[in-house]
């Protein structure tokens, strides 16, 4: 094993400006740090994550609460988050966090509690009154992407701004008989953010003198399966001939397009489509979407974390994040 003192000897320097260089904490010339990294490289030294644990205080770890793993949104936050960790020298422990009870607490009340970590980041998972008291006795920086909580720093979307920009886009296109794909009552967990996108449909309707039809309506799993399949009970149905969907998600929306296809309708000529996310796939299927950026997500409440932890006593509040809408060629304005 190569030691601190070679890579010292190697640079030039002092074991100390050693540390300071590997560890980003203190201040160290550009050319002293470039000089310090390319010695330790060309011995193969690697900082002791226990030895600089010992000397800092700190992990140099973030602990990453997720409601799921296999959903594309929180696998591409939970992404930008590891990124931008990665580059500043953090790693990251994830914790699941289901809907069983017994599952969190043993989570607050154990795991979080091993001092294994130097702050936490919550991914759209609302946190009750008690479990959030839990969390901040930890004494850890904490940050939450996704509804409001008043006792913690959070990053939030407008989810019923964001729903009203899809609905508007497609009625400034022209369209009245709009069709919205939901969620059933299962997936509306955690800040009830397809009741939201449906609340924001239903004012952009009505601000604009439309009515929300109940055949119109189909609850879904904000998936492309789902979004498949309540497509194709909305476009089956009799009398229903909507001249545009708004889907809650864009894996719901892709899912709609396959639909339509299948059944015959041309997009965007017959049917035009939206929806919400700024999946990967959507450049893709050309899906007209409203971007929040999920990526960019991840990397800014990686960001505040480390602000948070370079600047204790400085708390982050709450934030906006940003959305946009991108039009490609899924929407249209209606034939006939």
């Amino acid at each position: 094993m190569v030691s601190i003192d070679e890579v010292a000897r190697a640079a030039g320097v002092s074991t100390a400006t050693v540390s300071r260089a590997l560890s980003g904490r203190g201040h160290v010339s550009d050319p002293t740090r470039a000089r310090v990294e390319a010695a330790a490289k060309s011995l193969g030294y690697v900082v002791s994550a226990s030895a600089s644990s010992l000397a800092s205080g700190r992990t140099r770890n973030i602990g990453v609460l997720v409601p799921f793993l296999d959903r594309w949104f929180f696998s591409t936050v939970l992404s930008g988050i590891a990124t931008a960790l990665q580059r500043r020298g953090y790693d990251i422990t994830l914790y699941t966090l289901t809907a069983d009870r017994s599952q969190r607490r043993e989570i607050f009340e154990t795991f979080l509690r091993r001092q294994r970590i130097d702050g936490v980041i919550a991914i759209s998972i609302e946190l009750g009154e008690e479990e959030t008291d839990l969390l901040l006795e930890l004494g850890l920086p904490v940050i939450a992407i996704g509804g409001p909580n008043a006792k913690l720093a959070t990053l939030t979307v407008d989810d019923l701004t964001v729903a009203r920009l899809a609905t508007d886009h497609l009625i400034a296109l022209g369209h009245h008989a709009i069709a919205h794909i939901g969620a059933s009552p299962e997936f509306d967990v955690d800040f009830h953010i397809p009741t939201q996108r449906r609340q924001g449909f239903a004012q952009a309707m009505a601000d604009a003198g439309l009515p929300t039809r109940p055949e119109l309506y189909e609850p879904a799993d904000f998936t492309i399966e789902g979004g498949f399949r309540a497509a194709k009970q909305i476009l089956g149905r009799p009398g229903a001939h909507p001249t545009a969907i708004f889907a809650a998600s864009d894996e719901m929306a892709i899912g709609a397009l396959l639909a339509a296809r299948e059944l015959g309708y041309r997009v965007p000529e017959d049917l035009s489509v939206i929806g919400i996310d700024g999946h990967e796939l959507g450049e893709f299927f050309r899906l007209t979407t409203v971007d929040q950026f999920p990526l960019g997500q991840g990397e800014r409440a990686a960001d505040a974390i480390l602000g948070e932890l370079e600047a204790p006593g400085g708390r982050a509040e709450r934030s906006d994040l940003p959305f946009e809408l991108i039009v490609r060629g899924s929407t249209s304005r209606p034939q006939s």
